[in-house]
């Protein structure tokens, strides 16, 4: 396995945990057909969901990851690029001070 797979899965897995433990819920986000759409899904305890693509610090959006995102964004969606661990506790903090 790839290093940045490895360290992508691990921010991956940390977000997916400490958002579940702090009371949302966290979905994978497959949709067969529509490749390049974010990682998960987040709805937090206050209704509000959040599509979220994770990449690593140095991670790229492929050009098919850009056009999902803005199809989402046309039509008003919240939609969430976070580069590595440091992005990924920014929004976890945001979403437990109920700042999301």
């Amino acid at each position: 396995m790839e290093k940045s797979i490895r360290r992508e899965a691990n921010v991956e897995r940390s977000f997916c945990k400490r958002l579940r433990e702090a009371g949302c819920l966290v979905y994978k986000f497959v949709s067969p057909g529509n490749d390049g759409v974010p990682d998960r899904i987040v709805v937090t305890p206050g209704g509000r969901v959040i599509f979220v693509e994770l990449k690593t610090e140095r991670g790229k959006l492929e050009p098919i990851q850009k056009f999902q995102i803005g199809r989402l964004k046309e039509h008003e969606q919240d939609v969430r690029v976070l580069y590595g661990a440091n992005e990924v506790d920014r929004f976890v903090v945001d979403v437990l001070e109920g700042g999301l």
